[in-house]
């Protein structure tokens, strides 16, 4: 039975409406229907975004299409608070997250909101991003030990950009276990240029990632994509790992959120332009692999975090992970078009503001 409260107020609300109807008809004003009201350029590829996300990727949704921008590069060489006074680093409890299993050769060695990944191989590991200096110690190390892998393994770090959420980790498993770092030339450039910046966080120059480029280790390869936008040197990766003996294909984007500055309009046009041919790029990349999972290295975009919650109760069902190549091209769609939207903002800013 409908709940009568809630009745009456669609019906006053109805009232309301319609009254307001009438009383402009009797004033002389037109009455519009809504599809006769003009939608604009932002609109429509704001719907768009909507419509590829569904109930999937709302996280996704919001952080690009409708939340503040993320800043442009921040070239202050100082220190992060963290490093200098430990105290100031978030409470364990707004971070930490069990690892988990979540492929037959990938593990889940991240936090609550910021992601690392392994990819296990007979001849060691490859592991994606590290995040902060002050939880890649225990989230990553402690981590890999509680799922019973070795961190002496890790042969290969590859960092997605070199912002502190994930290259954190970076200088200290290079040096503890001399594994190899592997970053594109933009990001190890920036690396170089602000020592104090990713003080306790900057591994020596290694390995110069470039777009197509396989790395391999053992039987697994992973594929680099150059993909700019959210820093200059971005790059994002496809690989394969197995469900049960069952190989399934995987695109990991490398940076998500939009990066613009109001006040920077004519800059944050042309990069929000690098970011779209990227998200085109890393798009067609995941369908020629046939990818049917998507990663990240935060959750608020994959949702990895509640996705590993789930995995304990999967039994013989779905693996949660697996989404399917439709949607897998769906998420592409939602940051493509959250950030046309908002390139159209910016494109529309009155003569005064730019």
């Amino acid at each position: 039975m409908p709940d009568r409260t809630l009745v009456r107020a669609v019906s006053v609300a109805a009232l309301i409406v319609g009254a307001l109807t009438v009383a402009r008809a009797a004033s002389g004003q037109q009455v519009a229907p809504a599809s006769a009201r003009p939608v604009s350029d932002v609109e429509v590829a704001q719907q768009a975004a909507k419509t590829a996300a569904g109930f999937e990727f709302l996280g996704t949704l919001a952080r690009t299409c409708f939340l503040p921008p993320s800043r442009s590069e921040d070239l202050r060489d100082i220190p992060a608070p963290y490093v200098t006074d430990p105290r100031t680093a978030p409470p364990r409890a707004a971070w930490y997250a069990d690892p988990r299993k979540v492929f037959d050769n990938l593990y889940f060695v991240g936090g609550k909101v910021h992601s690392a990944w392994a990819l296990t191989t007979r001849e060691g590991i490859i592991l994606l991003d590290t995040i902060y200096p002050y939880n890649s110690e225990e989230l990553i190390v402690g981590g890999m030990k509680k799922v019973g892998l070795d961190p002496k393994n890790i042969k290969y770090v590859v960092i997605s950009h070199a912002h502190q959420d994930h290259i954190g980790g970076a200088e200290m498993i290079q040096k503890r276990y001399g594994s190899r770092v592997v970053m594109s030339e933009p990001d190890w450039a920036l690396v170089e240029k602000l020592p104090n910046r990713f003080k306790t966080m900057a591994p020596k120059r290694d390995v110069v990632a470039t777009d197509g480029m396989k790395l391999t280790l053992g039987e697994s390869t992973v594929n680099i994509w150059f993909t700019p936008g959210h820093t200059d040197g971005t790059i994002s990766f496809t690989f394969q790992v197995l469900d049960r003996g069952r190989p399934v294909n995987v695109v990991y984007s490398g940076g998500t959120a939009l990066v613009y500055e109001w006040d920077q309009r004519e800059w944050s046009i042309k990069n929000l332009q690098t970011y779209i041919e990227s998200q085109r790029h890393l798009a067609a990349k995941a369908k020629e692999a046939g990818a049917t999972v998507l990663l990240s290295n935060h959750s608020e975009f994959d949702e990895a975090w509640k996705k590993n919650l789930m995995l304990a109760g999967r039994g013989d069902g779905p693996h949660p992970y697996e989404i399917g190549a439709g949607q897998v091209q769906r998420y592409f769609k939602v940051t493509e078009n959250c950030a046309r939207a908002t390139q159209l903002k910016l494109e529309q800013l009155p003569e005064t503001s730019r």
